[in-house]
């Protein structure tokens, strides 16, 4: 509960501007939580299932619920299937 409540206090931060953020969708069934690491600072951010956000608008890591550590730019569009990102 708390980590939804920082991460619902953080994403407006990390989204803006959302022109240029990339776009993560969650195709899951279950809501899936993603460590995003953006400028030094580690947030984890839980996308619902079926839900879309837009993250990091200059840049960050992204640590996928499978383990997988991904270098975004914040132009891409990425799918989250089965706990995997599928970087479009």
């Amino acid at each position: 509960m708390m980590a939804r409540f920082a991460a619902a206090l953080l994403i407006p931060m990390l989204a803006a501007p959302a022109v240029h953020a990339a776009s993560i969708t969650n195709t899951d069934p279950a809501a899936v939580v993603l460590v995003i690491t953006e400028g030094g600072q580690r947030v984890e951010v839980v996308v619902d299932a079926g839900a879309s956000e837009n993250l990091c608008p200059s840049g960050c890591f992204m640590t996928t619920p499978d383990g997988d550590r991904i270098g975004l730019d914040g132009g891409e569009t990425i799918d989250i299937i089965k706990g995997s990102a599928v970087v479009k």
